[in-house]
């Protein structure tokens, strides 16, 4: 796993549970990056506004893709958020 993505030749090996799994992780991994990068961008100087607005319609951009195919699988926000608990506590565990 790369920067928290999986790469696509390992995501080919899985079965579709596994693969909806990796696709609510993925979208759970986006909404965080999407918050980081508002944070910093509060405090952004000069340069750093243009490249955190870039960040934030690209990050958007995914969010919006990975919804999009989440919707097709049928996959519910209850889905992700059962996904997102389970993360956290295996975290605290770890």
């Amino acid at each position: 796993m790369i920067d928290g993505y999986m790469q696509e030749s390992e995501i080919e090996t899985l079965d579709e549970r596994e693969k909806e799994i990796e696709l609510i992780k993925n979208i759970i991994f986006t909404r965080k990056e999407i918050k980081n990068v508002d944070k910093n961008f509060e405090y952004a100087q000069d340069d750093l506004v243009d490249y955190y607005i870039y960040q934030m319609k690209a990050n958007q951009a995914k969010l919006n893709y990975l919804i999009k195919m989440a919707k097709m699988k049928g996959i519910t926000v209850d889905m992700i958020n059962d996904i997102k608990y389970r993360l956290l506590d295996d975290k605290e565990v770890g």
